[in-house]
C-alpha cells in the first residue's frame, strides 16, 4: 500500500550552503567577486540576466574554467555555475542575479588594493571586520522563521563561555529559535557541575529537538502501526514504508537500503540469531560513509568482518536494542537510530562550513578542542549581547549594504572604555589606553603562538612536513596545517616557524611573516607582494652585526624558478639595501629543490651592482644570497642549530671561492652536517 508523504523539515541552521565548501576560503571568495565583475562588464554578456537563464550561467561556468579558477568539466554547467556561486548570495556579497552588492564591491576593492590591516576598533583586519558584519547580518529560515545564526552563536559563548567540537558541531545548530537555545544554554551549563558529558548525552539532546518535531512524530507512529515483515509477499509493502519514516529531502529511494539492515537487526535481536551480526554489518557499509559508520561504532566493539562472523557476541556491543523486550520498543530503538546518525552526519557536514564561515570573522579561536571569541571581540560582544540577542529571530534588511555597526544594531556601538575595562578583568592588568592595551594583547598573542609552537610544530612536526613538500604530498599537508592557505603560502609560513625556532623564539615573528593570519594563528593569504616573504630584524650581538635577513621561499619547478625568482630576489634584497643603507643584510633562499642556474645566478650577485632605477647615481656593490634545500633545513632542525651558530657558517660560505656545485655541497652541506 501507497503511504502518506511525510515532508522533510529543517531542524538546524547552516551558514552558506554545502555545495560551496572551497579550500583557500577567503581567497576563492574575493577571486569569485572579481571574476563575476569582469564577466557582467563583458560585451557580450551585458543585458543578459542570471535567473532562469542556463545559457549565461553555463557562459560564467566557461569563464571561471578560462580564467584557471576551476579544473575539469562538469556534466551540468549552469548547476556548477550557480553552486560555485550561491554561498555569496547567501551572506550578501551578491544578489540572487549574481551582481555584486555595494559589500561585495567594497570588500573586491579592499582584496584588489592588497591592504588588509587593521582600521577598526576592533583591530580586525579589513577584510574580517566586513564578514564579521555580514555574519551579524546573515540569516537562516528555518520552519518558516528567521533565525540569525552567528548572533545565536555570540549569545551561546556569552552564556557557557565555551564550546567543545561536538557541542559546536552537534548542538549549536540546532538553535533555531528561543526556546531551543535556552534549553540548549541550560544543560551546556550543566557541564560545570557534572563534569565532562559523554557523546551519549548529547545525542540524547539531538533526539529531544527531532523528536519535538511534528514530521517525526508522525514517522514513529506510522511505524509503531504497521507491520515490518520479511516475507516475501510483505516486503515490497514493508520496504515502502521504511522509505516512507526515512522521509528524506531527496527521494524515497535514498533510504531503500534501510529495510534490509531492519529485518538483519531484527533477526538479531528480536530473534536472538547471532548469525546476522556479520549481515548487519555488512547492510551498515550500504549506507552513506557517515551514517554506516555511526550505526557500526555503536554496535560492534570490532572493525573486522571475519572477527565478527566467528565470535558474533564478543563484538556486540551493549545497546539500547539489548533492552528492546517487545516490538514497540525495538522500532522506537530503530527509528531513533535511523534518524540520530542521520542527523549527525548532517551536522558533521555542516560543521566545516560553518567553521569557514566564522573563521573568516577573525573573531573566534578553535583550539585544543574548544571554540571561544578572542580577546577583544568577547569583551565586545560581552557587554552588547543581550540587547543584540533580541534580532536573533528577525530578518536583517541590511545584508546587501555597506554598513556601520551600529546601524546593524545601535547596540554594536564601540566602548572602547568598557573594552579596556574587560581586558583588565580578565588578564588582570591595569592598563588605560587602547595602546597600552594593544601591547598586553599581542602579549598574549605570542603566549598562543608558543603554544601552538609546542603543539602543532614540533621538530619532529616539522621535518615531516619539509619531506612532504620534496614530495608535493599536497593533500597531506593541508591536513595538518589548515586547508584555507595554498601550499605555497603554508611553505611561507612554516619556514617563519623554522627561523623563529631556529632564532630562539626570539623577535617578532608575527610582524616579520608578510602573511594573513586568522585568529588562531594559522595562515590564510599569500604574502603582499613587492617585499621578501620573511624580513627578520636581527640586533647586534658578539657573532654578527645589526642587520635584517629576507627569507624567500618557493615551490616552483626549476624551469619556472628561474622565471618566477631570480629577479625578484635580488631586487628584494638591492631595494632594501639601498633603502637602509645596511650592507651587513641578506637574503636566504629556500627551495625544496633548488636550480643550480639560480644558485649560480645568486652567487654572481657578489661581484654585480645593483642600482636604484629612480637614480642611477645610487647602486650598492655585491649582495649576499644563501641558497638553502628543505634538506638542509631538515639537517638544521635535527642538529637544533641557533641561528648564531648559522650567521658565521652563511658568512663563510659567501666569502668562499669555490665554484658551483662544490660550493653547495661543501660549503653548505658538509658544513651542516658537521655543525
Amino acid at each position: 500500500m501507497p503511504y502518506e508523504n511525510i515532508p522533510y523539515k529543517s531542524y538546524c541552521w547552516s551558514l552558506g550552503t554545502t555545495s560551496y565548501r572551497t579550500k583557500n576560503f577567503n581567497q576563492n571568495i574575493e577571486r569569485q567577486l572579481v571574476l563575476l565583475s569582469d564577466f557582467w562588464a563583458r560585451e557580450d554578456i551585458k543585458g543578459r540576466k542570471w535567473k532562469k537563464d542556463n545559457e549565461t550561467q553555463a557562459k560564467y561556468y566557461d569563464f571561471m574554467a578560462e580564467e584557471g579558477f576551476l579544473t575539469g568539466a562538469a556534466k551540468n554547467k549552469p548547476k556548477d555555475a550557480r553552486e560555485k556561486t550561491s554561498g555569496l548570495v547567501d551572506i550578501g556579497l551578491i544578489d540572487e542575479n549574481r551582481k555584486l552588492t555595494p559589500v561585495g564591491e567594497k570588500l573586491m576593492a579592499i582584496s584588489q588594493k592588497g591592504d588588509f590591516s587593521p582600521d577598526n576598533a576592533l583591530w580586525l583586519p579589513k577584510d574580517s571586520f566586513i564578514y564579521l558584519k555580514q555574519l551579524l547580518k546573515t540569516g537562516s529560515k528555518i520552519k518558516g522563521s528567521d533565525v540569525r545564526p552567528f548572533i545565536v552563536f555570540l549569545y551561546l559563548l556569552n552564556k557557557v563561555e565555551y564550546l567543545s567540537m561536538d557541542e559546536y558541531t552537534y548542538l549549536l545548530p540546532l538553535c533555531v529559535n528561543r526556546q531551543i537555545t535556552e534549553n540548549m544554554v541550560d544543560y551546556i551549563k550543566t557541564r560545570h557541575i557534572e563534569g565532562k558529558k559523554d557523546q551519549s548525552d548529547i545525542d540524547e539532546k539531538i533526539l529531544e529537538v527531532l523528536m519535538s518535531m511534528d514530521n517525526y512524530q508522525k514517522g514513529l507512529k506510522l511505524l509503531l502501526e504497521n507491520e515490518v515483515s520479511s516475507q516475501k509477499e510483505k516486503q515490497k509493502e514493508s520496504e515502502e514504508l521504511i522509505r516512507t519514516i526515512g522521509f528524506n529531502r531527496k527521494s524515497r529511494s535514498y533510504d531503500k537500503a534501510y529495510y534490509p539492515l531492519y529485518i538483519a537487526l531484527h533477526k538479531l535481536y528480536r530473534e536472538k540469531d547471532w548469525s546476522q551480526a556479520e549481515k548487519v554489518y555488512e547492510c551498515t557499509k550500504k549506507l552513506q560513509s557517515k551514517v554506516g559508520g555511526g550505526w557500526r561504532k555503536m554496535l560492534f566493539s570490532s572493525k573486522s568482518v571475519k572477527a565478527i562472523a566467528k565470535e558474533p557476541r564478543k563484538y556486540l556491543n551493549k545497546t539500547e536494542f539489548d533492552q528492546a523486550e517487545d516490538e514497540r520498543s525495538f522500532k522506537i530503538t530503530f527509528y531513533r537510530c535511523f534518524h540520530l546518525f542521520k542527523a549527525k552526519s548532517n551536522l558533521s557536514d555542516y560543521l566545516d562550513l560553518n567553521r569557514r564561515y566564522i573563521k573568516n570573522t577573525d573573531t573566534v579561536l578553535f583550539e585544543d578542542g574548544i571554540v571561544k571569541l578572542d580577546i577583544v571581540p568577547r569583551q565586545f560582544f560581552d557587554s552588547c549581547i543581550e540587547r543584540l540577542y533580541e534580532d536573533a529571530y528577525t530578518k536583517c534588511d541590511f545584508l546587501p549594504e555597506d554598513c556601520s555597526l551600529e546601524e546593524i544594531h545601535p547596540c554594536l556601538l564601540i566602548d572602547e572604555a568598557a573594552i579596556i575595562r574587560g581586558i583588565n578583568r580578565e588578564l588582570r592588568v591595569s592598563v588605560s589606553t587602547m595602546e597600552e592595551a594593544r601591547n598586553v594583547l599581542e602579549d598574549e598573542r605570542y603566549k598562543r603562538l608558543q603554544h601552538l609552537i609546542d603543539t602543532q610544530f614540533t621538530d619532529e612536526r616539522l621535518i615531516r612536513l619539509l619531506t612532504l613538500f620534496e614530495k608535493r604530498e599536497d593533500g597531506e599537508i593541508s591536513r595538518m596545517v589548515t586547508d584555507n592557505a595554498d601550499i605555497p603560502t603554508i611553505f611561507e609560513y612554516i619556514l617563519g616557524i623554522i627561523w623563529y625556532k631556529v632564532s630562539q623564539r626570539k623577535g617578532k615573528i608575527l610582524d616579520y611573516m608578510k602573511l594573513s593570519l586568522e585568529a588562531d594563528l594559522l595562515p590564510k593569504t599569500h604574502a603582499a607582494g613587492g617585499e621578501a616573504d620573511i624580513v627578520y630584524e636581527y640586533e647586534e650581538t658578539e657573532i654578527y652585526p645589526r642587520h635584517t635577513l629576507l627569507l624567500e621561499a618557493t615551490l616552483a619547478n626549476w624551469t619556472a624558478q628561474r622565471i618566477m625568482e631570480m629577479e625578484p630576489v635580488s631586487r628584494h634584497l638591492g631595494q632594501h639595501l639601498l633603502k637602509t643603507g645596511n650592507h651587513s643584510s641578506y637574503c636566504l633562499f629556500t627551495s625544496n629543490r633548488l636550480n643550480i642556474n639560480v644558485m649560480a645566478d645568486f652567487r654572481c650577485r657578489r661581484y654585480m651592482q645593483y642600482f636604484d632605477t629612480s637614480d642611477h647615481g645610487k647602486s650598492i656593490e655585491g649582495m649576499k644570497i644563501i641558497p638553502l634545500e628543505t634538506t638542509e633545513l631538515k639537517q638544521i632542525i635535527k642538529n637544533h642549530l641557533t641561528y648564531r651558530q648559522l650567521y658565521p657558517l652563511f658568512e663563510q660560505a659567501y666569502r668562499s671561492e669555490k665554484k658551483l656545485p662544490q660550493w653547495y655541497e661543501e660549503e653548505i652541506i658538509d658544513r651542516l652536517l658537521q655543525a
